[in-house]
Formats: structure tokens, sequence, C-alpha cells
């Protein structure tokens, strides 16, 4: 798979489509991922509700889930799914960086069995 970053999902039909799949829930975030059934590019959705804190806390968080998906996904995802990253209150923004890779990984694992 190339090495660029994946489609961002827009559309909220996606989002909920991807809440009702695989779940995989890990201390910094919760990932949700669902099989399109073709062989398009892998697409990653993000998403903090205000339980996350304010807009500075949100975006903050986002901001994290959007750098290790650009750092895991183009090597551990996979064609024609699509991943929605769920920030986590009290995690997502404190959460050791390098854990949350590790997270990723063990999350990608766990839907792909």
């Amino acid at each position: 798979m190339s090495a660029c970053m994946p489609q961002v999902i827009a559309k909220r039909a996606d989002f909920l489509a991807c809440a009702k799949s695989v779940r995989a829930p890990m201390p910094g975030f919760l990932l949700q991922a669902r099989d399109r059934g073709d062989d398009g590019p892998l697409r990653v959705g993000f998403t903090c509700s205000k339980k996350v804190g304010n807009a500075v806390a949100r975006n903050r968080a986002k901001r994290r889930l959007r750098e290790i998906a650009r750092l895991i996904l183009p090597q551990s995802g996979q064609p024609g799914w699509d991943y929605v990253l769920v920030g986590r209150p009290d995690a997502t923004a404190t959460r050791d960086f390098a854990d949350m890779q590790q997270e990723l990984l063990r999350a990608l694992r766990k839907v792909h069995r």
C-alpha cells in the first residue's frame, strides 16, 4: 500500500455505518472499523464529543488522533476499510504518544483477526 495519508471520511452516514461495525476499545481512544467490501483506498475519520472537553481540548485530541493515523494506517490499515478514531475524555489529549501508537497497532490487529 502507498505511504500517503488515507482519504478522510466526511459523510455522517459513513460515521454511523462504522459505529455499527467492529469496535476495539483502547485506553487512549476507541477504534471503530468497517469492511466496505470494495477494493478502494482505506478511509479514516476522527471524532471527539463534548465529553472530551472544550473546543481547545477536542481539537488537541483530534490532532493527536490524526497524527497516529498518519503514522500507522498507511502500513497497517487495509484497503477497502473505513476506520473511525473516537477520542476519550481525560485520555486522548494527555496520554503518552508512543503508547497511543502501540494501542492503534493492537486495535488494528484485533479488528482484522
